[in-house]
């Protein structure tokens, strides 16, 4: 049987100081587009604040009804997240499915969502989001009651469904959370285990469709890694939600990880950033953050005010970040072209990777150290260490052992203390 076509009208109130309200309307435009839903209609209202009962005033909800009736629409996006009495008010006048902008993107999440940590971050944040909701369905769980044969009153018997329903939610949320605080264990010993070998890790964070995940394959091909796992990447929003780890091995043997994290949108919901908490918190831990702008974008600067408050309701902070300005291309910028920690670059081109390795390598490699060792011949372990380990740059023979000219960790040079050698 064919799905049947989810056909949307967009209802959004643009408030008195919302300058961005044009494109977080876009934004919702894309956030249907993304779930297959089409959008056949949009009704806007100004006002100084929502309104309690409705969201919109109550001469719109019947406008809202109109415009529902007229283009066959089976389905009331709301842009912002509406109370449980809003959604029941609204439910029941225009009567039909309304969903709002935290039900949109978490819908979306529980699409993309492929591992099985990511997925359980998107169960919880749905639970949450419900709990509270679930009082109005109160109405039709009353009407299910049966009031036959056991006694019961209509009501008793829906608000005892209702209590049941409320319990389980809160046994999933309960187990739920001891299960991501176990992935979250695991993660802090991968976490613990890469400090302790010391190799650094560049996170890149930033808007959603930024292009991040273009930014990890191109360096993967960069560095010849086109072998390893490439990253999911397509122009749409929350392409991927994963969070991907890829070791970047450079020619001078020099080495660090790069992780590729969830991207934002405005109004992302409280709920899911919380349950993403983990996962974000990779960027916390992270030696460099490459911010992604899409420079290209005319609201790209609010982006990043989005981008930085989301990072820093995760705890995400005092980390070094570069500003790396992507699909300079497409905004007619020069590029590549490097400013301090800016960088203006073409992901999609290749154009500026260059240039953007060697800020990531002042940043994370600037503890490296450049010496002479002499390795006794008896110790060719040490040779073949730095030889896979360090950036050998010579190496002779004397008398006594192998000189070698080296550029290496600062915690390899105080390891080899005992070998350095002055010519």
């Amino acid at each position: 049987m064919d799905e049947l076509i989810e056909k949307a009208i967009l209802v959004a109130v643009k408030l008195q100081k919302d300058e961005h309200f044009e494109y977080e309307l876009e934004e919702l435009h894309n956030l249907a587009e993304a779930l297959d839903v089409e959008v056949v209609g949009e009704v806007t209202q100004n006002l100084e604040r929502v309104t309690t009962s409705h969201y919109v005033g109550t001469g719109k909800v019947e406008e809202i009804k109109n415009l529902y009736d007229e283009t066959g629409a089976n389905l009331v996006i709301f842009n912002d997240e509406l109370s449980p009495s809003q959604i029941r008010n609204l439910e029941r006048d225009l009567e039909c499915k309304v969903i709002d902008r935290t039900m949109l993107i978490l819908d979306i999440f529980a699409r993309r969502a492929k591992s099985n940590e990511a997925r359980m971050q998107v169960d919880l944040a749905q639970l949450q989001y419900m709990l509270p909701r679930l009082v109005g369905l109160r109405a039709s769980l009353g009407r299910q009651g049966g009031g036959t044969g056991g006694g019961f009153k209509n009501r008793g018997a829906g608000e005892t469904k209702l209590e049941l329903d409320r319990r389980k939610i809160e046994d999933q949320i309960a187990k739920l959370k001891r299960d991501l605080d176990h992935a979250k264990d695991q993660r802090e010993t991968q976490r613990k285990q890469r400090k302790k070998n010391a190799i650094p890790v560049v996170s890149l964070v930033g808007y959603t469709n930024a292009g991040k995940s273009t930014i990890m394959n191109q360096m993967l091909q960069k560095v010849g890694q086109m072998d390893s796992k490439q990253v999911f990447e397509k122009d749409m929003l929350f392409a991927t939600l994963e969070t991907s780890v890829r070791q970047i091995k450079l020619p001078d043997q020099k080495e660090f990880l790069l992780t590729d994290t969830v991207g934002f949108v405005s109004k992302l919901p409280h709920h899911l950033v919380k349950a993403f908490r983990s996962t974000l918190e990779e960027a916390r831990d992270a030696d460099l953050l490459l911010h992604v702008v899409d420079v290209s974008n005319d609201e790209h600067r609010f982006m990043m005010d989005v981008t930085n408050e989301t990072l820093q309701a995760v705890g995400v902070e005092d980390v070094p970040t570069v500003f790396v300005y992507n699909k300079s291309d497409l905004a007619d910028m020069k590029y590549p072209y490097v400013a301090g920690d800016n960088i203006w670059i073409s992901a999609k081109e290749g154009a500026g990777l260059d240039e953007l390795l060697d800020i990531i390598k002042k940043h994370i490699f600037s503890n490296y150290v450049r010496c002479s060792l002499l390795i006794p011949f008896d110790r060719g372990d040490i040779v073949s260490y730095l030889n896979e380990n360090a950036s050998v740059s010579s190496t002779s023979y004397e008398e006594e052992g192998t000189v070698v000219q080296v550029e290496l960790k600062k915690s390899d040079h105080d390891r080899f203390q005992e070998f350095l050698f002055v010519q």
